[in-house]
């Protein structure tokens, strides 16, 4: 068998507006190569309780 050798590491993506603001903050789940891509990740990503698009950043799991 072959085997996916890439070092892919599954990320939590958070809202940062909504944890600011103090409301509950929308969360997704990512992927990234740890070997390619050594920072932290910044996306835009809607938001289902500001119901608009906010930046979510990469937190520590």
């Amino acid at each position: 068998m072959i085997f996916n050798t890439m070092a892919r590491d599954t990320i939590i993506l958070e809202c940062t507006v909504a944890r600011k603001e103090g409301k509950q903050p929308s969360r997704y789940m990512a992927s990234r190569n740890k070997k390619l891509q050594s920072d932290p990740v910044e996306k835009m990503k809607y938001n289902r309780f500001m119901r608009k698009h906010t930046l979510h950043k990469e937190i520590k799991s």
